[in-house]
């Protein structure tokens, strides 16, 4: 036998056995990181998850140990939930979860990994693979205004009213969190006001308020609103959190709204009120501390002469004007969006341009607070909301709610592009109505993240 022969086939020999070696390096390598891959994009998603819920959660406890307890729990639900032990062999965990606060943020940073063995890698003196992954979100801080209707109209659903809105309090954070809870009806009244500095807002106390509404009045959304942006702006500016919001709640239209009336005989009454449609009550609501109450004597729009109504009052004013602070801002006496007059002559005039006078008012307040950088989101609750106007067919409770929120879905001439698109949820029914707040809440939840 040639002896170059033999030596030439030895040395091929050597190099299959070498090509062999290398060719299944290859191929585990690609096997077991192409398991690894499918493994770290899975596990991504799972971090994810987690670190949302925790944000999600940190909301709940009443001080920073049970906070970080609960989006620490929320966050390995998540996790076990999106990556099952033993996927793809491997085993996926939580190594940290971590919750800090910065004034009103809170920070949650989920670091995981998922160990997995290998199998061609082996020949290679690899014994695991350890795909890593972590993700971070950060809940920014919140002031807020809740706005609710306290109207003679609720009074049947007044119990799940109370419940709902003590719900929807519970999905906020006391100690990061500034709130002020307001109600109105014909009047308005600052239940709980918000912090101007600290941070944080009594859930015990709003609760305890909640309880002891009394549903009887009219709907003067505008006062409502008005409190909610007067509230948030008592946070002075260096202070005030990066997310702002009202939340208002109501069952029907506009009725009523503050003013300083000029009465026949200036006597009669020399201080400022709710004026509301309705004719049977003739008075003006309150606009002191105690600002639902519908006044017996005294500042009587109408009178009763010969067993005939005549107006106690002269005109509408041609501007807002109920309060001190009150400037040339939120017209009374307009041609758009609806037509009011300031002659309340007939009780026909009287209603129809109240009706549409508070309804201007409600827009315009709204308006004015999203242009402030405040996000306004809304719920109507009953059928009532959905008929049209008689002193104003083309609109009915519901468009108007749109509007304030300036919605998508808005009419064209309410919605503004330059300021935050808010939400509106409409419930039917009682048992729309902790839906649909938990459905708001979960909103501003996403955007303060």
């Amino acid at each position: 036998m040639n002896p170059n022969l033999s030596r030439q086939r030895g040395a091929v020999a050597i190099m299959v056995a070498v090509s062999m070696l290398v060719l299944l390096a290859v191929v585990g390598l690609c096997v077991d990181a192409g398991l690894a891959y499918l493994v770290k994009a899975r596990l991504n998603a799972a971090v994810d998850s987690a670190a949302l819920a925790g944000a999600r959660a940190v909301t709940t406890g009443n001080n920073q140990t049970e906070q970080i307890a609960s989006a620490r729990a929320a966050a390995a639900d998540f996790f076990a939930a999106n990556i099952p032990n033993n996927y793809l062999l491997s085993s996926p965990r939580i190594t940290s979860t971590n919750v800090t606060f910065n004034g009103g943020e809170a920070t949650i940073d989920v670091k995981a990994e998922a160990p997995m063995p290998v199998s061609i890698m082996q020949i290679m003196n690899f014994t695991t693979l350890t795909p890593v992954a972590a993700a971070q979100t950060i809940r920014n801080d919140l002031d807020m205004a809740l706005v609710v209707d306290t109207s003679g109209s609720l009074e049947d659903s007044a119990t799940t009213v109370q419940a709902s809105a003590k719900s929807f309090l519970n999905k906020f954070n006391v100690t990061q969190d500034r709130v002020a809870l307001i109600h109105f009806a014909s009047g308005v009244e600052t239940d709980i006001p918000i912090n101007p500095l600290a941070r944080g807002f009594n859930r015990t106390s709003m609760n305890s308020k909640i309880n002891a509404y009394n549903f009887y009045g009219g709907t003067s959304s505008f006062e409502g609103m008005y409190r909610a942006r007067e509230q948030l702006n008592t946070v002075p500016l260096a202070s005030r959190s990066t997310m702002r919001v009202v939340v208002f709640f109501s069952d029907g239209a506009p009725t009523s709204f503050g003013s300083y009336l000029t009465f026949n005989t200036p006597t009669d009454c020399t201080r400022a009120g709710s004026v509301d449609r309705i004719l049977k009550d003739g008075g003006l609501g309150n606009l002191g501390n105690s600002e639902l109450d519908i006044l017996s004597e005294g500042c009587k729009t109408w009178r009763m002469v010969n067993n005939k109504a005549q107006p106690a009052v002269r005109r509408l004013p041609d501007w807002y004007n109920a309060r001190p602070e009150s400037v040339r801002e939120f017209p009374i006496v307009t041609t758009t969006p609806r037509v009011v007059t300031a002659d309340i002559s007939t009780p026909q005039l009287f209603e129809g341009n109240i009706l549409r006078a508070s309804r201007n008012l409600a827009e315009s307040i709204a308006a004015k607070t999203r242009s402030e950088g405040v996000y306004v989101f809304t719920l109507g609750f009953g059928p009532g909301l959905k008929e049209p106007f008689t002193s104003d067919t083309s609109t009915n409770g519901e468009m108007i709610m749109k509007c304030m929120a300036n919605t998508v879905d808005a009419l064209p001439r309410c919605q503004k592009p330059d300021q935050p698109v808010g939400m509106y949820c409409y419930a039917a029914t009682d048992a729309d109505l902790t839906p649909c707040f938990s459905k708001l809440a979960s909103a501003i939840l996403r955007i303060t993240k």
